[in-house]
């Protein structure tokens, strides 16, 4: 007797990174300190700056204006961070070799991660605007300087979520994941995040002026206070890209490399 099997038809593309992104969203509940961390230092930062800093920084008062767009990047580069490490765990603990045995295309575990996390850095910068708002800050923008603000933040989330998932992709463990990220957390304190430029040093201003995070900043903060932008919008959206291109391409390398072509 001839027994046929029929072929296993491979499961599409948005079925399967529907599947993963309800993986990633499942586990991001599961593990709800790495959220409320997420949250809970971007707003200590806030108030450490606006209530015991902020008096010395800008007697004035307004200082929590100034500060606030440079808290909202670091709260969601740090949220974005914590994608090395579960994509670090994923390529390590075995899991990928079980994915690669199923008709399925396992890259969507890293695309469900992004997806994932992009979601949840977004909910997260919210609550952070809305404790600002609860200390004084105080936006002037428009409909449409609003949009364009959240386009940019949205696009610097989505950016630095590939960049740190290509770092979980070629790190050796989630510990040296997390220890790559977290370099990448400084990078908000050699801008103008929490100070002027032309109060640092003349040696540490050319790699303020010159590094992503400044014009990224300085146009959420024009956008949201009216201060000048000139030509820096294009500068962060620039910055943005090139990023986003090489972390995406660094990634495809990185997960053949290591999980083979699927």
């Amino acid at each position: 007797m001839t027994t046929h099997t029929r072929p296993t038809q491979k499961a599409s593309f948005v079925v399967t990174n529907a599947v993963f992104i309800g993986r990633s969203f499942r586990h991001s509940l599961r593990n709800t300190e790495a959220l409320v961390m997420a949250i809970m230092l971007p707003i200590m930062l806030m108030l450490l700056f606006t209530y015991v800093f902020g008096g010395a920084i800008d007697s004035s008062g307004d200082y929590v204006n100034y500060v606030v767009p440079g808290i909202i990047l670091l709260c969601a580069g740090f949220g974005s961070s914590s994608t090395a490490v579960d994509v670090a765990n994923d390529m390590t603990n075995g899991i990928i070799d079980r994915f690669q045995t199923m008709p399925i295309q396992s890259l969507s575990v890293v695309t469900g991660h992004v997806v994932a996390s992009l979601a949840r850095n977004l909910f997260a910068t919210g609550v952070v605007f809305g404790v600002a708002l609860l200390v004084g800050f105080r936006p002037t923008a428009n409909v449409v300087e609003w949009i364009g603000a959240v386009i940019v933040i949205t696009l610097f989330i989505l950016t630095f979520t590939w960049l740190f998932a290509a770092i979980g992709l070629v790190a050796g463990s989630p510990t040296a994941a997390s220890g790559y990220g977290f370099l990448l957390l400084f990078l908000p304190y050699l801008s103008s995040a929490f100070v002027p430029i032309d109060t640092m040093p003349a040696w540490l201003r050319g790699v303020a002026n010159n590094q992503p995070m400044t014009p990224i900043i300085e146009t959420i903060r024009g956008l949201l206070t009216g201060t000048p932008i000139d030509d820096r919008a294009w500068w962060a959206i620039g910055w943005c890209l090139l990023i986003l291109c090489v972390s995406i391409l660094w990634g495809l390398w990185a997960f053949r490399k290591k999980a083979g072509r699927r």
